[in-house]
């Protein structure tokens, strides 16, 4: 066994019992049922060359937390707009994506961030065209589209963000007000399936909202300590 399996299923335990969810089987049942979700969550990452290693790190964590110390069915993958190979990252790290370009088959399609301006990995996937293109052919009912940090500028170039409320990095408020989008000032803005979030740190908080919306904020508390990290800011939420 992995240590970090370890150390997550030790701190689960932990939590459960802090939270005073207790660990007998009939217990969990009940909570399942009460959250309602108990397929597989189906999430797909969108990487690119200088992609932020944070954005899309943070994220990963969170719902790896929700797998493997909270038996949740969570499957996650990396895809290129591209289709399959290896992308480098901003710190020069290289890694190969091996699973197709299929939005209709994620639950959720997770864009980060890659630096702001010119020559950043942000400023030439939208010169090039290709993921702002594949991004607005995705879009459809039933998939949430969650921008991390500049991430959401890529969004904007698919015109996914205009209208709509959405928050991105500071240093890239002004284009995506200009571009149409509803600048918020929220941490985390919900508009339902579409979910934005302004900052490198702040995937991190996006997919423990995520983890609260779909699963209840037990689920995330829980997360957040195992990680042992506390989330900042507020969620800005449309009324449903």
């Amino acid at each position: 066994m992995q240590r970090r399996h370890i150390l997550r299923t030790g701190a689960a335990a932990t939590a459960a019992t802090a939270l005073g969810l207790g660990t007998s089987s009939t217990a969990a049942s009940a909570v399942e049922q009460m959250r309602g979700r108990t397929r597989e969550l189906r999430v797909h990452t969108v990487l690119f060359d200088a992609v932020e290693e944070q954005d899309f790190a943070g994220p990963i964590e969170v719902l790896g937390t929700l797998a493997d110390a909270d038996k949740r069915r969570i499957k996650q993958s990396f895809v290129t707009a591209d289709g399959p190979r290896t992308v480098r990252t901003s710190s020069g790290m290289h890694i190969d994506v091996r699973d197709p370009w299929a939005p209709e088959d994620a639950d959720v399609l997770l864009v980060p961030g890659g630096g702001y301006g010119k020559g950043s990995g942000v400023d030439d996937e939208i010169k090039r065209g290709v993921l702002p293109r594949a991004l607005a052919k995705a879009e459809r009912p039933g998939l949430i589209m969650g921008g991390i940090c500049t991430g959401v500028m890529v969004m904007s170039a698919a015109k996914i963000t205009r209208g709509r409320p959405c928050t991105t990095h500071f240093a890239a408020r002004e284009d995506l007000a200009k571009e149409g989008g509803k600048l918020t000032y929220g941490r985390v803005v919900d508009d339902g399936d579409l979910i934005t979030c302004g900052g490198v740190t702040s995937g991190l908080d996006l997919a423990l909202w995520l983890a609260e919306r779909l699963y209840g904020p037990e689920t995330a508390l829980r997360s957040e300590m195992i990680l042992e990290y506390e989330r900042r800011g507020t969620v800005w939420r449309a009324k449903s």
